[in-house]
């Protein structure tokens, strides 16, 4: 890990003001960042130890890990990037399970389609964050279908998982 250069930590929030909403930028990506880097570009970001988010190689897009979504979730005001889930589907949703259009409550409406977002309950806790599959307002109108595929559940102690160097804590 390595210190990222001023025009990369310039970069990194101003693709964060962009993918998720102004002002997102400097609370997701604040001073005391770590940076990983392959052939030169980077791929992920590191906070005290703990990752924040990965940057994905094919379209430099922002995929949040924990903490990342906890600042974010955080930092935004609701509706916005926020999937409401019921109350059945939300132990489901905290493993990591897919959301189902038929359980969804509320969306923000000006969610795109493969637009990461924020899972949350009724009482706007974090359950999970991962990529959306229909738009807003599809979520609510569609009855049948997958509407959010989880990329990480947020129930109970983080989990551990082997790295080939080292273990990855999500």
């Amino acid at each position: 890990m390595q210190d990222p250069t001023p025009k990369e930590i310039m970069k990194l929030r101003a693709v964060a003001d962009y993918l998720f909403d102004k002002g997102v930028g400097g609370a997701l990506f604040p001073d005391g960042i770590r940076v990983v880097k392959s052939t030169g570009r980077i791929r992920q970001v590191w906070l005290d130890d703990r990752p924040l988010c990965a940057i994905r190689a094919s379209d430099g897009f922002i995929v949040l890990n924990r903490k990342g979504a906890e600042l974010v979730h955080a930092t935004l005001k609701p509706p916005r990037l926020r999937v409401t889930v019921s109350d059945d589907a939300a132990p489901f949703v905290t493993k990591g399970r897919t959301v189902f259009a038929k359980h969804v409550l509320a969306a923000d409406p000006e969610i795109r389609p493969a637009e990461e977002v924020l899972v949350v309950d009724r009482r706007d806790r974090l359950l999970a964050s991962g990529k959306a599959l229909l738009s807003g307002e599809e979520m609510l109108t569609f009855e049948v279908g997958k509407a959010v595929q989880v990329r990480r559940g947020f129930g109970g102690e983080t989990k551990r998982r082997k790295s080939r160097s080292r273990v990855v804590e999500d």
